[in-house]
């Protein structure tokens, strides 16, 4: 049993900004170099670890870690629509696993993911069906959020599964690090009628935008903002890009003392570096997983403040 380990940033505004960020090419390099060590290593099987932004998942009943046994990936802007290649046994035997080792994820025979899982496996994997991949989503963009303890013990008890297998296994982590995307994604309350009963019901709700609805208004407000970063009217302090705190994770993390996010203060964590940070959830559980698993600790490829594509980007591998 052999494992690596790839981290990087996902931004719908990748796709439609209006001025290149000034480190974009370092950004694609740490892509590409990814990408290719990932083909060198040649996984049999990809667990990836994302987060949603109410396109499969809804405040109604809100999992704080759910493996999706089938899964596919919806049209949203930034993301790759289509079906996920997940072997369904091997999904169920994980999550059969994790319930063993003291966690209680959620199962999902249909799982709808968006750009949060879509961005980072194509553009790793060249596909969204090149290779048999696992989704666990964690609840990342709602509170109550899960204590870092608990994601970290997530990867753990993922690895003590893979550790019975024969097999070259990717633990793949998309989203982060410092952004605060509120402007499209409301705080649970503060959006208007129809946005909060969508995410509440994702469309069931009479007062509920319809499905292609929510995907227009996303396309039309990404646009909106990549013009509004490119005229000056939205800022990195808008968008809460914070590069002391994204150091300070990027710290532990590749240091390997993951034990100490469980006694950080998410509350803190999201006033200083938006509630975007809250992904890095899927940075720790990856992690744990390959740690777990023997593997190196992770060595940092990439960080900017990327203000045109709303995000602080980070990319991070390891063998």
């Amino acid at each position: 049993m052999k494992t690596r380990l790839i981290c990087a940033s996902h931004s719908p505004l990748m796709y439609c900004y209006k001025k290149e960020p000034e480190h974009w090419d370092d950004l694609q390099s740490a892509f590409e170099e990814q990408a290719r060590a990932l083909d060198e290593f040649d996984p049999e099987l990809v667990i990836a670890f994302g987060s949603d932004h109410f396109n499969g998942f809804f405040l109604r009943l809100m999992p704080a870690f759910c493996v999706g046994l089938q899964a596919e990936a919806v049209d949203d802007i930034g993301g790759f629509p289509g079906k996920l290649k997940v072997p369904g046994d091997l999904a169920e035997q994980l999550a059969a696993s994790l319930r063993t080792s003291n966690l209680d994820p959620a199962v999902s025979h249909q799982m709808t993911v968006d750009h949060a899982f879509s961005q980072t496996i194509n553009l790793m994997l060249g596909g969204l069906d090149k290779r048999p991949l696992i989704p666990i989503f964690i609840n990342c963009i709602n509170k109550p959020f899960v204590p870092f303890k608990r994601s970290r013990l997530l990867g753990e008890a993922v690895a003590e599964y893979v550790k019975g297998m024969e097999m070259r296994v990717l633990f793949l982590a998309s989203g982060g690090l410092s952004h605060h995307p509120t402007r499209y994604y409301p705080a649970w309350g503060d959006g208007e009628k129809a946005v909060a009963a969508w995410q509440l019901s994702g469309g069931d709700h009479p007062d509920s935008l319809t499905r292609e609805q929510w995907l227009k208004r996303l396309y039309v407000m990404h646009h909106e903002g990549a013009e509004m970063i490119a005229q000056g009217t939205r800022t990195t302090r808008d968008m809460f890009l914070n590069a002391e705190a994204d150091q300070r994770f990027l710290d532990v993390l590749s240091a390997g003392n993951l034990e100490e996010f469980d006694e950080w203060d998410q509350d803190e964590m999201v006033s200083e570096a938006g509630i975007g940070s809250m992904e890095q959830h899927t940075w720790i559980a990856a992690t744990a997983a390959h740690l777990a698993c023997g593997g190196e600790k992770p060595r940092i490829t990439h960080y900017s403040v990327a203000l045109e594509i709303g995000i602080a980007a980070g990319v991070a591998g390891a063998g």
